[in-house]
């Protein structure tokens, strides 16, 4: 993974697991990976657990629409549009960490899409979805 950006290797585990491509993936994770989602107060503790959860993830992993990769040094940022198998869709970032070429440490928040309210529509322009 010499020479590789670390938005490119975060987007490309991101991609492998998305298409189940379970060894590719974990040659993408470093050992010591950790994985944290705040919101449900876990932390996954490596790349075996983490992959674990995704194999077994209730009809499968959720379909993946990249909305923007960037990074810069060993930082890498995805904001990501997620459909799961019943059709709910969130939005998603992950804030990954890249040590020795490879994924150490990833941070998921993920949040449904709302309607905005009415009452500030003047100061502002809609996105598309």
């Amino acid at each position: 993974m010499a020479g590789i950006g670390s938005a490119a290797i975060a987007e490309q585990l991101w991609r492998a697991i998305g298409a189940g491509d379970w060894s590719r993936a974990r040659a993408l994770m470093h050992d010591d990976y950790v994985q944290e989602w705040p919101q449900s107060g876990e932390r996954i503790e490596g790349p075996d657990d983490a992959l674990a959860i995704d194999r077994n993830f209730p009809g499968g992993v959720p379909a993946m629409r990249f909305r923007r990769t960037t990074g810069s040094g060993d930082l890498a940022v995805l904001e990501i549009e997620l459909t799961y198998s019943d059709g709910s869709v969130y939005e998603g970032v992950s804030i990954v960490e890249v040590r020795d070429g490879k994924v150490a440490r990833q941070i998921d928040y993920f949040a449904q899409p709302f309607e905005a309210p009415q009452w500030r529509s003047q100061w502002v322009r809609r996105m598309a979805r």
